[in-house]
């Protein structure tokens, strides 16, 4: 179930207020969040934020198709290794 209209989106304070700053100061520069929760509002736009995906911090450069979503969307927190079974039975046989 999402969020109430009423509060409006979640938008993390902290990181809200550092890319702020940065777009005052016309600065580019990485951004680490733990904040995966949190929705990507339009001024995030152009910036990059270090995602953290529970082992290691994935840079996701911000674009005006993610506004909206969430943060945690676009770092994956499992590594797919592919589906065992018949490519390893073939390899075997030849």
């Amino acid at each position: 179930m999402g969020r109430s209209i009423k509060k409006g989106p979640y938008i993390d304070e902290k990181l809200f207020r550092r890319i702020r700053q940065m777009s005052e100061t016309d600065t580019k520069r990485t951004v680490k969040s733990y904040a995966r929760r949190s929705v990507i509002p339009p001024e995030f736009v152009g910036f990059t934020v270090a995602v953290h995906n529970g082992n290691r911090f994935i840079p996701v450069y911000i674009t005006e198709r993610m506004v909206g979503h969430k943060l945690g969307e676009f770092s994956p927190t499992r590594t797919f290794r592919g589906h065992s079974g018949r490519k390893k039975k073939e390899e075997k046989r030849h």
